[in-house]
């Protein structure tokens, strides 16, 4: 066996198991959310559930807490979130890549630094502006903080720098205004970066929990994370019950992901490289 063969061999030896080691979690939370409480005590361990079809667990979870309003909830903050990011992101993007006035790269520079500084250490002076605003326990608290994101601007403003000009000079002489061009002619050719970015902020929109944790206290407005952290601390003795919340609030965003990774590697790698 030659040495290529040898060292292809262990590459995907070690990727396979280091697949199994991250999946296993996954896979024991939605199975063991489908045992009995006989089976996820028994030992030595029970592997997978008697019965796949046993939704006892769910419907118990759901009578003990209104997962419905947290599912709801959440639905509203996420596609809020990612509606009013994916816009701000576009013109900030296009601003900053197609515009010229002074100081751009510099406001950009410090715009980027900003992403050194932890979210954790903003939420003081987050919380202060929104009490002051009286958006505690409403649903935009969740929403108005999250619309803008340097992040996703980079990775944006990266493909449209990518972009020739001469496309931009042609729209010009033909008449197209900047906003006709921006959602005509550079929106549509930067679909994967834009996939890209609605779905990151997506997957961080559904998974948000120190802020809700924060700014909401009353029950019918917890997202899921909140809503399940709440649950866990109630139903203690009830682990199988746990995990089947626990699979409602992941599996829609697992479900995502596995649709949308080639997306989201594409859509990285391409918004990264400028040229």
């Amino acid at each position: 066996m030659s040495r290529k063969k040898v060292n292809t061999f262990f590459t995907y030896f070690f990727l396979i198991i280091g697949a199994l080691i991250m999946i296993f979690p996954f896979y024991w939370m939605i199975a063991s959310s489908f045992k009995s409480a006989a089976e996820y005590s028994s030992y030595p361990p029970v592997w997978m559930p008697s019965n796949w079809l046993n939704f006892s667990n769910f419907v118990e979870a759901f009578k003990a807490a209104p997962f419905a309003r947290y599912f709801v909830n959440s639905v509203i903050v996420t596609v809020a979130c990612v509606a009013l990011t994916s816009v701000t992101t576009i013109l900030g993007a296009f601003g900053f890549s197609r515009m010229r006035f002074p100081g751009r790269e510099a406001i950009f520079g410090l715009l980027l630094s900003l992403m050194m500084v932890p979210f954790e250490m903003l939420v003081i002076t987050n919380y202060q502006t929104v009490t002051k605003l009286h958006l505690v326990d409403t649903l935009p608290v969740l929403i108005i903080p999250f619309s803008t994101s340097i992040f996703y601007t980079y990775i944006l403003k990266n493909f449209f720098d990518s972009i020739p000009d001469s496309l931009y000079y042609s729209a010009r002489i033909d008449g197209a205004s900047n906003w006709k061009y921006l959602w005509r002619v550079m929106v549509p050719i930067a679909k994967p970066s834009l996939v890209t970015i609605i779905l990151l902020d997506a997957i961080a929109c559904w998974n948000s929990f120190l802020w809700t944790q924060l700014t909401i206290h009353v029950d019918k407005l917890r997202t899921l994370p909140m809503g399940l952290f709440v649950f866990m601390s109630d139903e203690g003795s009830n682990p199988q019950l746990q995990l089947a919340a626990a699979t409602v609030c992941v599996l829609p965003m697992i479900i995502l992901f596995l649709f949308a990774r080639k997306y989201i590697v594409n859509g990285v790698a391409r918004g990264g490289i400028k040229g």
